[in-house]
């Protein structure tokens, strides 16, 4: 019995320093002789080619300087944690439609190393963020500048995904909002971006309810932000609502909302448009914390999380998905599980996806141009929200049941347990993209895999004689 154990244990040992592209086998999604590039083949890209091509001055430049520091959170706790530009959250980034966004990030004292994730802008794959994947960590006294074209409207966040489970939790992330060219028609913009700070729930850095000045009848449009490592409840207090938005898309034919409330995945967004009443105030309910909007001095009572969800498969009204998603070139299956075994000599139950345990997940191989859909089937024991880098996807099905309403184009899926979804997407933005739980100590765990570009190549390395550690 000791020599397999021993085996088993000795061939799970990650090396010291290995490449993404070395990881577990490819999977071509049905497609005969596709085969995954080596680094240096003939013809490949690199990721650090992949890279907004205008070389113009940009329209919006900021600076964010990370550092490790006291943070007193209004309201709430006093705590060591990673801040930007002495804030956390950092400075939200605003931009309009197709403007040239410039970020250059300056680590002045956080400890090894750290990135800039632009989650749920599919941004160049060389800006992605990634270390290891797309670029090196930022050490303390380096920089890093991206720079992308802000062509997806909706509301976004950017954090660290260096030793990400750690330095997000603690506060390293911002949040980033696009408006239409035209404006918003005269709502007011309000963003909502929610994190608990040693186990307590903050919005825009401040604990308990947050006052927003809006005028009786006025409309708003609220940008909920959900930056925590689990679901988080969304409703309404004082008033109807619509979910306008979700994950950055537009919802086709939103609906008024009554009595329902909607789960929030982690790393998730949702747009509420919501309009202050004549007398008092409307509260934004984020399960600990609230959004108050409404004239100076203006109230509304708390209630309780109602026990309806609104359900995103059915709400809001059909509209063409602009491909076809029934005559796909790759079809993919992403079944997560959980069972014991050894990941780097560590005994344990560990995550599996399609059966293999980390680094050996499959890496889901496509062509660009490709229309690819995937089966995530969760047996796990426990519900997981799956973040895809560089895509957003579109959800044909749960559990079989077909979608009926507006198309729910997501990147931040919740996948409960004995749960099964169907979806969908374009491979439109080559590189080499991370497919993982945001539920981000799974990630540190190994829930991850790879969607990865036949053609493409990277040169940064992973393991402990690097600098990277992505999760």
């Amino acid at each position: 019995m000791l020599l397999p154990l021993a085996w088993l244990w000795s061939a799970s040992l990650i090396p010291s320093s290995y490449s993404v592209l070395t990881m577990g086998p490819a999977d071509t999604g049905g497609v005969p002789g596709s085969h995954p590039h080596l680094p240096g083949a003939a013809g490949g890209r690199d990721v650090t080619t992949l890279v907004e091509p205008s070389r113009a001055a940009p329209d919006v430049e900021v600076t964010l300087t990370a550092r490790q520091q006291k943070v007193t959170v209004p309201g709430g706790p006093t705590l060591t944690a990673y801040t930007l530009n002495g804030t956390t959250p950092g400075p939200t980034i605003r931009a309009r439609e197709g403007d040239l966004v410039q970020v250059t990030l300056v680590n002045e004292s956080v400890p090894g190393g750290t990135t800039l994730h632009w989650h749920g802008i599919d941004v160049p794959n060389a800006e992605d963020g990634v270390a290891g994947v797309t670029q090196d960590a930022v050490p303390v006294g380096g920089r890093h500048v991206y720079r992308f074209r802000a062509t997806q409207v909706g509301t976004y966040w950017y954090h660290s995904h260096q030793i990400s489970h750690e330095q997000v939790v603690k506060g390293l992330l911002g949040a980033v909002v696009v408006t239409p060219r035209a404006g918003l028609g005269g709502d007011v913009d309000v963003v909502g971006l929610s994190h608990l700070y040693a186990g307590r729930r903050a919005v825009q850095g401040r604990g308990g309810d947050v006052p927003v000045e809006v005028v009786a009848g006025k409309w708003a449009r609220v940008r909920i932000i959900n930056t925590d490592n689990g679901i988080m409840p969304v409703w309404v207090s004082g008033a109807s609502y619509q979910v306008v938005a979700v994950d950055g898309t537009d919802v086709n034919g939103p609906t008024a909302v009554e009595g329902k409330k909607v789960a929030l995945a982690a790393g998730g967004r949702v747009d509420l448009r919501v309009q202050v009443p004549a007398t008092g105030a409307v509260r934004v309910e984020m399960g600990g914390a609230a959004l108050v909007l409404g004239p100076p001095g203006s109230s509304a009572p708390a209630t309780r999380a109602p026990t309806d969800v609104v359900d995103l498969l059915s709400y809001g009204t059909p509209q063409p998905l602009g491909f076809d998603p029934t005559k796909p070139d790759r079809r993919f299956t992403y079944s997560i599980g959980r069972r014991p075994g050894f990941v780097n000599g560590k005994p344990g139950v560990h995550w599996t996806v399609n059966g293999k345990m980390f680094p050996g997940a499959p890496m889901f191989m496509v062509a660009e141009g490709d229309v690819a859909v995937v089966r995530i089937d969760n047996h796990s024991g426990e519900t997981h929200p799956m973040h895809l880098h560089g895509h957003h996807v579109v959800v044909l099905a749960r559990d079989g049941v077909k979608a009926t309403g507006s198309p729910w184009w997501t990147d931040s899926l919740e996948v409960g347990n004995n749960q099964t979804m169907d979806v969908a997407f374009v491979a439109d933005n080559p590189g080499i993209w991370l497919d993982h739980c945001h539920n981000l100590p799974h990630a540190k765990e190994g829930l991850q895999a790879h969607l990865m570009y036949e053609g493409v190549t990277t040169t940064f390395k992973l393991g402990r004689d690097t600098p990277n550690s992505p999760e």
